[in-house]
């Protein structure tokens, strides 16, 4: 019996110095694993408690200025006299809304979206200065957010606002600009409308006509552009657009 114990001992004994060799030769390794998982633990830790809770009430003013666009809209559409004559008042408090999330959440995608309801309603009275001022802030925010979607649809809706703002050059830069190829059918239509303005007819054409071919390859429609080659003279072979297959409920409704 005190044999077999004292091998248990020493079979411990060999195990704990194996431990401890392997502690000595690893140790900076395990340090540096246990490091790693304490700092992805609080690293999460902090971000719900910050980050996650930021993008909440940023989601929830955003919520507050959509649905408030929503009812001036109807209220414009449908409202009484006396209802439309207090529009004025409500869209500058809604502008201030949009303003104070910018303001206090510019790195976020609902910061972007606030500022092109802001933009689409200073176009919709004409304002025109205004909206340019609000799309080249939204180029600002779409590059903090880092979204390379959302910062080429703002420089293509800024470059149009420029453009409607008779400030062509401006307008031409933008559409110089490289874009991401989802992107490029707008950006050779706009350099298009830019050389229009510019009274290039025929690089209006190319432009236009780069523009269609560009539609034609992902089977899309735009029925404005068309009517653009068109009043230059050009024909735009229509472009056949695949429809969806049939779902089994237009199937049965067919029947």
């Amino acid at each position: 019996m005190t044999q077999k114990n004292n091998e248990n001992s020493a079979d411990t004994a060999f195990a704990d110095k194996q431990s401890i060799s392997a502690i000595k030769a690893h140790g900076e390794k395990i340090v540096y694993a246990v490091i790693a998982v304490l700092l992805i633990f609080f690293g999460w830790q902090y971000y719900q408690k910050n980050y996650a809770k930021v993008d909440t009430v940023a989601a929830d003013m955003y919520t507050n200025i959509a649905t408030t666009d929503e009812q001036l809209l109807q209220v414009a559409q449908e409202g009484d006299k006396t209802a439309k004559a207090e529009l004025a008042g409500k869209q500058e408090a809604l502008f201030a809304d949009i303003d104070k999330l910018v303001l206090e959440h510019d790195k976020t995608a609902y910061a972007w979206q606030a500022l092109m309801i802001k933009a689409r309603r200073q176009v919709a009275v004409n304002d025109l200065p205004a909206a340019v001022t609000t799309l080249n802030q939204a180029v600002s925010v779409a590059q903090l957010v880092g979204d390379d979607g959302l910062l080429a649809m703002s420089k293509i809706r800024y470059g149009r606002a420029m453009l409607a703002n008779n400030d062509v050059e401006g307008a031409l830069s933008i559409a110089n600009e490289s874009l991401p190829e989802a992107f490029e059918a707008s950006r050779q239509e706009l350099l298009g409308d830019v050389y229009m303005a510019k009274n290039d007819s025929e690089s209006a054409k190319k432009a236009y006509s780069t523009a269609w071919e560009l539609m034609r390859e992902r089977q899309e429609n735009r029925a404005v552009l068309a009517l653009k080659l068109q009043s230059l003279g050009v024909r735009a072979e229509p472009i056949k657009v695949l429809s969806a297959a049939p779902t089994a409920q237009n199937q049965t409704n067919q029947q």
